[in-house]
């Protein structure tokens, strides 16, 4: 098992359908990434831009946001991804290979990519490549999707199959968990939408309206495709973020559309404190008084497996539903020593499938962001830091914040979450000497473990530097 790598299966294992010429998948599978839209329709032609910025008028506000924008910044308002959705190994941080479900990120038409460039629609090609490149590409957790809050997202998921497990014909597709969609088509929930089968794509298109701490997953057979490891880190960073400098965060959210005539979730401060907005800097919400303003930000998804029931999926058992019982406990897919490796660590068969590091790394004086988010599917989790306290602004992509505006937040050095919830938390580092390494634990002991090794699991480390 841990010489399995994928060029190996691919080359062991019949994928027939990589053989049908490009040109019978051509209206199965797909891309879609428009250049202009018509909340950003004044994207100027990328292959005639001048030096330094591109041409157009000067400062619009083309989304109707109160935000001011070039043609350059309009143009970047329209974001694309691909993700395949199909099967592949990762290794646990006892050397254990683990058979997993999940999504990975193809590139798009024309983009380059370590070890060369993906082919253009025009060449009838990409269809075939966008099949090969995604299978056995699975990632654990998936390929984290980040996004401005007013982009537009086009989000196109090819199932490419099981490649380990080809008697499996699962439909998949791509559920943002938390974020009100405006049609239920894009949902990824089968009940009410669209599910895609194997050799076929599909384009999920998303308004990004509110900022916060989100995460997906696939929700077909949810319990079984969530355990496999269907699950990723998303969020939305707010359009506070491109105020001017020198702008003031208070009268900025009031005189705000968006916030306000469009129903923002944001109810505004109580309070003008004098907060403004400086050069650089980043908030997690539109919170109008600079509350939620940090100096670094970290994903941290809470997950585990049950290695009996992922063994069963290899090796087509009948899967062990009702004994479900996690043994390894991760955060970000990796347990602890392996939270703190580099991202690009290769902790798996010469191929790089568990790329987020859970390491915190800040400077004193700093002010950290943990975006924690649980998609476990069998319990509750609760972490812990031996270090200075987690102030809690947010729950499930929601400010703390009262009906008349007083701030909710709270400090505290435990924080439990249920399946699908999260919370966004700010740690400030003021006057923690540099050098110090603190950690961020689970609290339920029977956690720090991977699988039969103690000392393990749930852990990560706070580094100030």
């Amino acid at each position: 098992m841990k010489l399995l790598t994928k060029g190996w299966l691919a080359a062991a294992i019949p994928m027939l359908f990589l053989a049908v010429p490009a040109s019978a998948q051509d209206s199965a599978v797909y891309t879609q990434c428009p250049e202009t839209t018509d909340l950003h329709p004044d994207a100027p032609d990328e292959d005639n831009i001048p030096a330094g910025d591109f041409p157009g008028p000067g400062d619009v506000d083309y989304n109707g946001n109160g935000i001011l924008e070039t043609a350059a910044e309009n143009l970047q308002g329209i974001d694309c991804m691909h993700l395949s959705g199909g099967d592949g190994m990762v290794t646990m941080a006892d050397d254990e290979p683990i058979y997993i479900f999940s999504f990975a990120e193809i590139p798009l038409p024309g983009e380059a990519y370590p070890g060369g460039t993906a082919p253009t629609i025009e060449s009838g090609e990409y269809p075939g490549f966008a099949m090969e490149y995604g299978i056995l590409a699975a990632e654990a957790p998936a390929p984290t999707i980040e996004v401005d809050e007013d982009d537009e997202l086009f989000l196109t998921l090819t199932n490419v199959g099981m490649a380990i497990r080809p008697d499996l014909f699962d439909p998949h597709t791509v559920h943002w968990h938390g974020f009100p969609e405006a049609s239920s088509v894009f949902d990824g929930v089968p009940d009410a939408s669209i599910a895609i089968n194997m050799g076929a794509s599909l384009t999920y298109y998303y308004n990004v309206r509110d900022a916060g701490t989100y995460m997906f997953h696939c929700h077909v057979e949810a319990t079984e495709h969530m355990q496999m490891g269907m699950l990723g880190n998303l969020y939305v960073h707010p359009r506070q973020n491109k105020l001017a400098a020198g702008t003031d965060l208070s009268d900025a959210f009031a005189s705000n559309p968006a916030n306000v005539a469009l129903g923002g979730r944001t109810v505004a401060p109580a309070t003008d404190n004098g907060a403004v907005h400086q050069s650089g800097a980043t908030y997690a919400y539109n919170d109008g008084d600079g509350t939620t303003r940090y100096d670094a930000a970290f994903p941290i998804q809470i997950g585990s497996f049950d290695k009996a029931f992922h063994d069963a999926s290899f090796t087509v058992q009948p899967l062990p539903f009702a004994d479900m019982r996690d043994t390894y406990f991760m955060l970000n897919g990796r347990g602890y020593p392996d939270t703190v490796a580099a991202e690009d660590a290769i902790l798996t068969g010469g191929e790089n499938r568990q790329p987020v590091s859970s390491l915190i790394e800040a400077a004193s004086g700093d002010l950290i962001l943990l975006r924690i988010s649980n998609l476990n599917v069998t319990q509750f989790n609760t972490i812990g830091t031996n270090g200075p306290p987690m102030e809690v602004v947010a729950l499930d992509a929601r400010l703390l914040r009262a009906d008349d505006g007083t701030n909710m937040y709270y400090k505290t050095n435990s924080l439990t979450l249920g399946g699908g919830q999260s919370a966004d938390v700010i740690i400030d580092t003021t006057g923690i000497p540099s050098d110090t390494t603190f950690f961020l634990y689970s609290t339920n002991l029977e956690m720090l473990a991977n699988h039969h090794d103690n000392f393990g699991g749930m852990m990560t480390e706070i580094r100030i530097n």
